[in-house]
Formats: structure tokens, sequence, C-alpha cells
């Protein structure tokens, strides 16, 4: 069965991955600028505050994994009221010791593995889109043990460990993505992936992205009418069934593109358009440059 929750993270191109101890004390709070990149952490010992600009208060608490797709600005706190310190997060990363926040000395009164991560992919705003801007799961102890994992492996530097490194942040943002209740999820894929009828067209699209889908099509596989799919899809989604998989078919596009070695043609029928021509024309609407010199500027990219 077609998974597209896996094929997405895929395309993500998770890479580049930087982790470290964080533990605070006393009167704390740091205030980190918005990142952009997704930051994650998990909390191994004690308690903290985690305000995200644009979402609920929330505190964490040992066991608990935060996930930020997109790293808004943030703040994060102890429970003694602190003026919080900014910090530039382009200038706080640097791999080394337990990073202290608060009094230096003594217990500290949380702990965690904090970091982040890079989408290679050039479609990482659009894919992120589809998940929830924030993502906190209490109560399962897998994802801790994977950022203890990630962490120590970051710290390596042995042979293969980009590679045990990709594989991992791949099965941490799974398992991140999976334990997102279905009643909290956003509007996005993982809400659509949630409700059996909407996901049975994810899947569909996902599955034969060269198929000459319609909306009528796609109500079919989801054994809905035509008018309640469509409103149940975009309620759920937050995009219209074709606006979905246009982007869906353009993110495999640009993934066969980039990758090379595949004609125009063949790229044209891989992702439903019937002659190179009529693809070019939609990939160039679309991503604002044809496909060859997207494929041009994509082999500078990568051999810089």
């Amino acid at each position: 069965m077609t998974d597209p929750l896996s094929q997405v993270i895929a395309l993500l191109r998770p890479r580049a991955v930087f982790a470290k101890t964080i533990s605070g004390a006393g009167r704390w709070a740091v205030r980190y600028a918005a990142f952009g990149q997704p930051g994650f952490c998990a909390v191994t010992e004690g308690r903290c505050r985690l305000l995200v600009d644009g979402e609920e208060p929330a505190v964490l608490e040992e066991g608990d994994f935060v996930l930020l797709p997109a790293t808004p600005a943030f703040t994060m706190c102890g429970f003694e009221p602190a003026a919080p310190v900014r910090l530039d997060p382009d200038l706080q990363l640097a791999a080394g010791q337990e990073v202290r926040h608060g009094r230096p000395d003594g217990p500290a009164d949380v702990r965690q593995y904090g970091g982040y991560f890079a989408f290679e992919s050039p479609d990482a705003a659009l894919l992120v889109s589809l998940l929830p801007r924030m993502i906190h799961v209490r109560g399962v102890p897998r994802l801790v043990q994977l950022v203890r994992l990630v962490g120590e492996e970051a710290a390596r530097d042995g042979i293969g460990r980009e590679l045990i490194l990709e594989r991992l942040v791949e099965i941490l943002l799974i398992e991140a993505l999976r334990s997102v209740p279905a009643e909290a999820a956003q509007p996005g894929l993982l809400r659509g992936l949630a409700d059996a009828r909407v996901a049975a067209a994810l899947r569909g699209m996902h599955g034969q992205a060269a198929r000459p889908w319609t909306v009528t099509d796609l109500a079919r596989e989801a054994g809905m009418s035509r008018s309640a799919f469509f409103e149940r899809f975009a309620r759920t989604v937050g995009v219209r069934p074709m606006e979905y998989l246009l982007a869906w078919r353009m993110a495999v596009a640009k993934d066969l593109l980039r990758a090379g070695g595949v004609a125009l043609d063949e790229v044209a029928q891989r992702v439903g358009y019937g002659s190179a021509s009529t693809f070019s024309t939609a990939f160039s609407r679309h991503v604002g440059l044809p496909p060859g010199r997207f494929m041009r500027t994509a082999a500078l990219r990568e051999a810089a």
C-alpha cells in the first residue's frame, strides 16, 4: 500500500543533523529568533515551559518530544520569572559540551536533547506547509530514545555517520508525525491521512501520479459524491484536491529532474502529462523556470 507520509519525508531529504544536551536551573529564559529549519527536542529530566509564537504555551515534562518543522520564534524558560536572553540560532549551533541556562551550578531543573536538521528539498516550504506548525507528543518513549541516538551519532565522527543520521532522522520524523493524535492535527497531510475517505484519495494520488485524475475519479476512490468529497478534502487537507495533486506531481518531477538520467518525455509521463511540451509549460508556470534550466541549476547547486 502506498504511504504518502513516507513519500513526503523522503522528498524532503532531511540532512545535516546537529544535536546537543541543554539544561536549565533556577531563574532562566531564552528567546530564539525564527530559524526556518526543523527543530526538535526531547526532555530527559525535569520540566520547563515552551512558548512558540502563534501556538498555545506548553509545559514540557520528562518523556515529552517536540518537533517544529519550520521553527518559528520561540521562548523556553523555567517556572520562575526571568527576562528572556535573546539568542541568535545561527550563532548558537556549535557542537560541544552541554549548554546551561540560568544557575550554572547544582542540579538541573530540566535537561533535554535539542537540535535541528535541514531539509535539502527545494520543495521544503511547500511540503512543510502540509505538516503541523508544532508537534508536541507525550508518552512515546521511542521518540526520546531516537533523539538520544541522533545526539550520540551527531557527536561521533565515525564511518557511515552521515548515512546513519539520515536514516535516524527519517525514522524520527515519521515516528513523530504518526504519533500526533488525529483530533490534534491541523488541516494538512496528517489530518487528511487520519480521515479514511480522504486518505484513500491521497494514496491514489501518491501511488498513481501518472493517472489522469479528475475530482470525480478521486471522489470515487473515497466512496463519496463529488461535492461532498471536494468540501471534505479541502477542509481536512487545507487545499483543493487538484491543487494538491499538482503540487505533488511537481514535487516528484523536481526530484526526478534533480537526480538526472531520466529523459524529459519520461518525466512528463511519470507525473501525468501526455507530452514533454505540455509538461514543460505546466512546470514553467508552477516553478518559474523551464525543466531544463531547473535541472542545470540543481546540478550546479549539487556540485557547489
